[in-house]
């Protein structure tokens, strides 16, 4: 029976692998597994919680996903390997970080030594693309990971052009592409994925997560999120402080997340300051009683300021979309200088005095370097990632799921996104720190 949790394979893998990792029990007695390598019918359960005591249930009713990691026998020949990374969209804290590691465990571990990297995401793999590919080695990526952006550049678009991809691919020898990207790279990453697989091609695509919203399916944390969190915590806490200083303050601050809150909630639960908020998932009235100019007007009333944080697409029923972007997202419109003239003119409207700060750090914080916590994230995601590409796995991405590193279907990953739930335990703590109504609707 297929699973939504199977991996696709190019064929099976017999090449024993130049790790030289461990085979025998620590007492030095003979082992039927290997100790260091992953075994293939390795699994880790998606679904970890029960409904009550004792309950039966079965593995297949919980989802079982592969382990990720190396394994004892490879399908590609290291020597022979010609490797290509891209990455995609838009930035991220702790892209270089991935590439990096990439390269580090393609060549140090595994003896690649043909590394290309791919300019300006899936445009670059244009037969028309104008930039020209960048070798890569341990010299070049050695120091990358303290920079943030990414050394081959990002774009959106090109995914489309899936069969002149994979033309270049093959014009190029190109044996395993790594697509470090969110939703919209992870999907173009399958479709190139099934054409190559339509034309028999023995080429690996294996994708690595990025995106900044944490909202992937069936990936506990995409990297960047922590420290996107951790730099959206300074604007927040600057703008209570500017808030809390001031006659009738307010604070504003418009923090990414275009579909998705996980962004605004965790970085409003670490503050413990703010008072309202506002994310996609929750729908929200700005006039009549119950609405949120009433209820940030009664909070000001009573605390002398008040603080606001606010995911990009939040409220967007208010505000004009600007169309599409080059690879067919909706270009939000910005909900943060909305809500700031709004707000200033309720409390004009009733003659009430208000000192006003906004702040959108949104640029900052995809420009930044990963923390450490995100880096050593990147870095395990991208070893990980080449163990898979090198023993045949393909249109699979690497991502953690209860705390362990496992091998996803790109179509599951990409086919839903991951949202904040209004009747969940996350919204529910945000709800009860800031003091919030549950319900902003009249």
């Amino acid at each position: 029976m297929v699973s939504l949790f199977d991996i696709q394979q190019l064929g099976e893998a017999k090449i024993p692998s130049p790790l030289r990792l461990r085979t025998a029990a620590l007492d030095g007695e003979p082992s039927l597994q290997p100790v260091n390598y992953v075994c293939d019918d390795g699994r880790v359960l998606y679904r970890i919680e029960l409904d009550s005591p004792g309950q039966t249930v079965s593995t297949s009713d919980l989802g079982e996903l592969e382990k990720a990691g190396p394994r004892e026998k490879l399908f590609f020949a290291p020597g022979r390997v010609h490797a290509a990374i891209v990455t995609c969209g838009g930035l991220c804290p702790g892209l270089n970080d991935v590439i990096r590691s990439i390269v580090m465990t393609l060549w140090n571990q595994y003896g690649v030594r043909h590394i290309s990297g791919i300019r300006f995401g899936y445009r670059g793999l244009l037969p028309d693309a104008p930039w020209e590919r960048m070798p890569l080695e341990p010299a070049t990526v050695a120091r990358i990971h303290r920079q943030g952006g990414t050394i081959l550049g990002a774009a959106r678009g090109g995914g489309a052009h899936t069969a002149a991809i994979v033309d270049t691919l093959q014009r190029l020898g190109v044996d395993m592409l790594f697509t470090i990207g969110g939703d919209g790279t992870q999907k173009g990453a399958a479709k190139i994925a099934a054409e190559i697989g339509a034309r028999g091609l023995p080429i690996a695509v294996v994708g690595v997560p990025k995106t900044i919203d944490n909202d992937l399916s069936f990936v506990e944390k995409s990297f960047g999120f922590e420290t996107a969190v951790t730099e959206g915590l300074r604007a927040v806490e600057g703008a209570h402080t500017e808030a809390e200083d001031a006659v009738n303050g307010v604070g504003l601050v418009k923090l990414m997340g275009r579909e998705s809150g996980f962004i605004a909630a965790h970085a409003a639960l670490a503050s413990n300051d703010a008072d309202f908020v506002l994310v996609p998932e929750v729908p929200f009235d700005l006039d009549g009683d119950n609405g949120f100019l009433a209820h940030l007007e009664r909070r000001v009333k009573k605390s002398g300021h008040a603080l606001v944080v606010v995911a990009e697409g939040a409220g967007q029923k208010y505000v004009e979309e600007q169309g599409e972007d080059a690879g067919g997202n909706k270009k939000l419109g910005d909900i943060g200088v909305f809500l700031r003239k709004r707000i200033q003119a309720h409390f004009e409207q009733r003659a009430t005095e208000l000192s006003m700060k906004y702040i959108d750090p949104s640029y900052m914080i995809r420009s930044m370097p990963a923390c450490a916590s995100d880096s050593i994230y990147c870095a395990r995601l991208g070893a990980n990632a080449v163990h898979a590409a090198m023993t045949g796995r393909t249109a699979c991405l690497v991502g953690r799921v209860n705390n362990r590193l496992v091998h996803v279907p790109i179509g599951a990953a990409s086919d839903r996104r991951n949202r904040v739930d209004p009747e969940g335990a996350l919204w529910r703590d945000v709800v009860s720190d800031t003091g919030q109504p549950l319900v902003m609707t009249n």
